[in-house]
């Protein structure tokens, strides 16, 4: 959960890369906060 965690959201907000925790575009479907 730390920012050099690529696989969360908030290391992937400081590598600056993107994926199923932090998709470009943002999905009505699943949000992560609903």
């Amino acid at each position: 959960m730390g920012r050099g965690d690529n696989r969360s959201k908030k290391g992937k907000i400081t590598t600056g890369s993107y994926g199923v925790s932090r998709p470009k575009k943002a999905r009505n479907a699943k949000a992560k906060r609903a």
